[in-house]
């Protein structure tokens, strides 16, 4: 799957690319629409959390760096210790750390916009809606060209290269 970015001038224009979508067998899952503030979106899908927020690429930093984190208090806790102690004590550290980090990591995620979104502010906040697509990669030049047919005044922004999650 991957994800493209249209840009719609308005909520008239958002409502028939995703009228347009949704005939294409494109289901509202797989849809998010990004618009300023109180912006009322009707029946449209409307981005969630993941989608709006750094979480996902936060909860990954927060694993690793709590999983390092544990490791590295495992093998101090080991020089301290002066014997051997089995693998199932810093197995044990090291799961706790990347969990601890996972969850820290997550929640500072949520408080922070989503980073590739950045460029699309200024254009969301003058009363443009981002239309987010995922769609399977043979399908992207055919949704793609029939957006830009029927829509000229939507622009297309670009493809994510590759979701993170399969939902």
């Amino acid at each position: 799957m991957r994800r493209i970015y249209f840009l719609a001038p308005d909520i008239k224009t958002t409502h028939k690319i995703v009228d347009e979508l949704r005939r294409e067998g494109i289901e509202d899952r797989h849809i998010h629409i990004l618009a300023k503030r109180d912006t009322p979106l009707e029946d449209l899908p409307e981005a969630s959390v993941l989608q709006k927020t750094d979480f996902l690429p936060a909860l990954e930093r927060g694993i690793v760096l709590g999983g390092s984190a544990g490791l590295l208090a495992g093998l101090a806790g080991l020089s301290y210790a002066g014997f051997v102690i089995a693998g199932g004590p810093i197995l044990g550290i090291i799961i706790a750390g990347a969990t601890i980090g996972s969850l820290m990591g997550g929640l500072a995620g949520m408080n922070s916009g989503n980073s590739r979104l950045h460029q699309f502010e200024a254009a969301i906040e003058n009363g443009e809606l981002l239309v987010l697509i995922d769609i399977p990669l043979d399908r992207i030049g055919e949704i793609t060209e029939k957006i830009g047919k029927h829509h000229p005044t939507a622009e297309f922004e670009g493809i994510e290269p590759i979701l993170p999650l399969k939902y």
